[in-house]
């Protein structure tokens, strides 16, 4: 479980689309067939989405399989393209366990390398019917050993579609996010306090890494965010 489990993040994106109740509305994870796509010509095509084409167009891609994800189409630039799941949510994420939550997400060759295989033991875990609690204690295992490795320098993700669901049938905001180990919010003008900053900071649970969000005024497609629009 070498590169667990910096993450997981990011996916409190959901706080732009909407406030979220304090009990969890998914406790367990539902059906598997209930997070799967259409087909895989459909999850290809929704994972290119998350960063412009000169980018994702020789991207390689991933799609979930029954086990894992598994790699669809070889690339050539080092970025990685997939659609992630709700298991990708912070451990007290309220919308862990949602089916219908999709987030096309990119990333930059560091961060291919030294974030997103903490998603990907996470979906082994998901999809072999590891619960939330388990997967906290493999967490815990491993920090307490010093096993989690963290995101390299310039780690990086595009998450610009306007395809991707928040779970609640909102879309989000496009944004490019940088990963690192734990720093402050302030340092870079982000979090409460910061009125009108375009970064986001996300202190993930219970790992000890930060994600910053950045906001971007253009969809991979080239189509302006409308200002409030989720």
């Amino acid at each position: 479980m070498k590169n667990s489990l910096i993450i997981f993040l990011f996916v409190s994106m959901c706080v732009w689309a909407c406030a979220q109740d304090a009990k969890p509305a998914y406790p367990v994870m539902a059906p598997i067939e209930q997070y799967r796509e259409a087909s895989a010509s459909a999850e290809i095509a929704l994972a290119r989405t998350a960063a412009p084409t000169s980018i994702s167009g020789d991207a390689s891609i991933l799609v979930m399989g029954n086990h894992d994800y598994e790699t669809a189409v070889q690339g050539k630039n080092g970025f990685v393209c997939l659609v992630w799941r709700s298991w990708a949510a912070t451990l007290n994420d309220p919308d862990f366990w949602n089916p219908k939550f999709r987030a096309p997400i990119c990333f930059n060759p560091a961060a291919a390398r030294t974030v997103l295989p903490a998603f990907l033991e996470r979906t082994k875990w998901a999809l072999a019917g590891v619960s939330k609690a388990e997967m906290e204690a493999h967490i815990r295992a491993e920090l307490a050993s010093n096993r989690i490795a963290t995101p390299a320098p310039g780690a990086l993700a595009y998450m610009m579609s306007r395809e991707g669901d928040t779970g609640t049938g909102h879309h989000f905001p496009p944004h490019v996010m940088t990963f690192l180990a734990h720093t402050e919010g302030a340092d870079w003008g982000a979090g409460a306090g910061f009125h009108g900053s375009p970064i986001i900071v996300e202190q993930q649970y219970p790992e000890p890494f930060t994600v910053f969000d950045v906001k971007v005024p253009l969809y991979s497609d080239g189509t302006p965010a409308t200002v409030g629009q989720h």
